[in-house]
């Protein structure tokens, strides 16, 4: 005869994610789909350019200089904004090995920890940025005559988003909701 035996999450005394959101919850949500809309744009606007390019290149035989400029702005903005979402939905790249077979007090402040360093972070990332952007404004990206700052904006609202999202998943923390893992593929 067998006994049947429940068996309990790992981090059962924990609350579920709600079904309701926050409504800081629905605007980190609003924000990470509008990056995501943006870089999605600067995806398709890349490829277009590129296809550009080769045209111009072997068929035109007249190569479009501006291409290389633009195509390093747009894969800033694409990078970053998608890093940022990547900490908004919990598939960024990270090391986990030993926060996941520590013990789970251990656990949760590896948890903690790694939302607290990311605040810190974003904050830095954004503040030096902002500095690097107000610094290059006046100097222009040459064949495209836009400001040399510019290269700097991507970089300035990741760390801005990375830091709200980061905040976001402390204030989950603090109120003891467990947050659902995502999967990269959703």
């Amino acid at each position: 005869m067998q006994i049947p035996v429940e068996v309990q999450p790992l981090m059962s005394d924990d609350t579920e994610y709600p079904q309701h959101k926050s409504l800081y919850d629905k605007i980190l949500d609003v924000i990470s789909a509008i990056s995501m809309l943006i870089a999605g744009v600067g995806l398709v606007v890349l490829t277009v350019i590129f296809g550009w390019l080769v045209y111009g290149r072997y068929v035109l035989n007249a190569t479009p200089t501006w291409v290389e400029q633009v195509a390093l702005l747009l894969v800033m903005l694409i990078g970053f904004l998608g890093a940022s979402v990547g900490i908004h939905k919990n598939t960024h790249l990270g090391v986990s090995y030993f926060r996941d077979i520590s013990p789970r007090p251990v656990r949760r402040i590896f948890e903690f920890a790694s939302h607290i360093i990311l605040v810190v972070f974003g904050a830095i990332m954004m503040v030096k940025s902002y500095e690097l952007a107000v610094f290059k404004w006046g100097s222009q990206i040459p064949l495209i005559d836009v400001p040399e700052g510019l290269r700097a904006v991507p970089i300035m609202l990741c760390g801005a988003f990375t830091c709200l999202y980061s905040i976001g998943h402390l204030i989950h923390f603090v109120q003891g909701v467990r947050e659902p893992k995502r999967d990269i593929t959703e």
